[in-house]
């Protein structure tokens, strides 16, 4: 099994993770139509339970 030959420096290993966790992004967000809270995209909004215009959950009222 091959091995290294020399010891990775600090400085290599945080460019590299520097480069792999620069390139991450936040999940997209939209505005919910029925709403208007901010929402992931392709997801039931929390808020009002509607998805595309449509209401899947009942969303009771919390007072």
């Amino acid at each position: 099994m091959a091995t290294p030959k020399r010891r990775i420096s600090h400085a290599r290993t945080h460019n590299r993770k520097a480069k792999f966790l620069g390139s991450l992004k936040a999940p997209e967000t939209a505005t919910c139509t029925h709403c208007g809270e901010i929402v992931q995209v392709h997801r039931v909004c929390g808020s009002c339970g509607y998805y595309r215009g449509k209401q899947i959950l009942k969303i009771g009222d919390k007072s």
